[in-house]
């Protein structure tokens, strides 16, 4: 099953201001990059004049009306920054994706991370060639480092550029297609620039939530099921994924030679195998062949979702309201799951609750 990998990837790759990468990047990857960029926002049709169209397909419709949708609801009702975000449409070639890499240290559950401006460090670089991305992982490989190579068919500019909505993400249902939008727009509302594992759960949660949220306040029952029941999965997926990788992070810091470490990641296979899930989102998990750098890319999008629940109930399921406390307590500065943490703990200390959320994390 490849949706997870599809939908997770689709937010992993954030093309940078790509004319600040001089020096983080070679030329050669800086003018591919724009350039392939650029050709994307040349195709740019505003989807209003496109439904205008009498020769528009049903299910193209459907999905180009449900976008605008979904952008709306995004900008009124959560208060997201929407600009001409997701306004437009641009056709790309079926087979036209990304392919982003990401690497980790053999010897510790850390990534490896690349440079850039503006956003800091990121534990991921995103190539438009499957060529050059193996390259780059096989480099990796040869200094020593576990790596990843996955497949992204959108990304998102992070509010620099108008992003348009790609045919290629049309391929989705509709509650997905919903979740990528709204996750994505989180990320034009707020980025903390070499925080991606912050930055990806956080828009998880709000991508979930809100397209349950977005489904609920029309009636679609359907959709919002599938939506719930793809939430809760998430939330036992990240569960499960905090306490593997804090008993990772404990073997690592005691020590553990190449047939130990399988072990450990052959048990944890077989836990995961274990976990309730109602659907198949993350049955890729169970299969893969684990490194460290595979096992940090799932964690990227669900580190310690169960925080961002914690306080949406403790803010009477007002996700609007949820998003703005984020956003306030991660502009002081430092780390934002300890900001937000923060936040827990003192509103339950203001309600006289000592548990404000389970107290092992990820971070082990």
């Amino acid at each position: 099953m490849k949706r997870i990998l599809a939908l997770l990837c689709s937010f992993g790759f954030h093309l940078l201001p790509l004319t600040f990468c001089l020096s983080a990047c070679s030329p050669t990857y800086v003018l591919r990059a724009g350039y392939e960029e650029a050709k994307i926002l040349w195709r740019r049709q505003p989807i209003e004049q496109l439904l205008q169209r009498s020769d528009l397909d049903s299910d193209t419709r459907a999905k180009l009306e449900l976008a605008l949708a979904v952008r709306a609801f995004a900008a009124d009702q959560l208060h997201l920054k929407v600009d001409g975000s997701f306004a437009t449409f641009a056709r790309v070639d079926a087979n036209q994706v990304v392919y982003v890499v990401s690497a980790a240290y053999r010897t510790r559950l850390e990534p490896y991370t690349w440079w850039f401006p503006i956003v800091g460090r990121v534990p991921y670089k995103g190539f438009f060639s499957k060529t050059s991305a193996d390259e780059e992982a096989a480099c990796l490989e040869r200094e020593g480092y576990d790596t990843y190579v996955s497949p992204s068919v959108a990304f998102s500019t992070l509010g620099w550029f108008a992003d348009p909505l790609l045919s290629s993400v049309l391929r989705y249902d509709r509650v997905t297609l919903a979740d990528v939008i709204i996750h994505e727009l989180l990320h034009n509302t707020v980025y903390v620039g070499g925080h991606a594992d912050f930055d990806e759960s956080f828009a998880n949660f709000v991508g979930t939530r809100g397209a349950m949220l977005f489904f609920a306040g029309r009636d679609e029952a359907s959709a919002l099921g599938e939506a719930t029941s793809s939430w809760d999965d998430t939330l036992l997926f990240s569960d499960f994924l905090g306490r593997f990788t804090g008993r990772l992070r404990r073997a690592y810091a005691s020590g553990v030679d190449t047939t130990e470490r399988q072990r450990l990641f052959q048990g944890g296979q077989e836990q995961f195998r274990r976990l309730a899930l109602r659907t198949r989102l993350y049955s890729d998990f169970g299969m893969e062949h684990l490194n460290n750098a595979v096992i940090l890319h799932y964690l990227m999008y669900a580190d310690r979702l169960g925080e961002f629940d914690a306080l949406l109930q403790q803010e009477g399921g007002d996700l609007r309201r949820t998003i703005e406390v984020v956003i306030a307590a991660v502009k002081e500065g430092g780390d934002p799951f300890a900001a937000v943490e923060g936040v827990l703990r003192a509103k339950a200390a203001a309600r006289g609750v000592d548990d404000a959320y389970p107290e092992e994390s990820s971070t082990g």
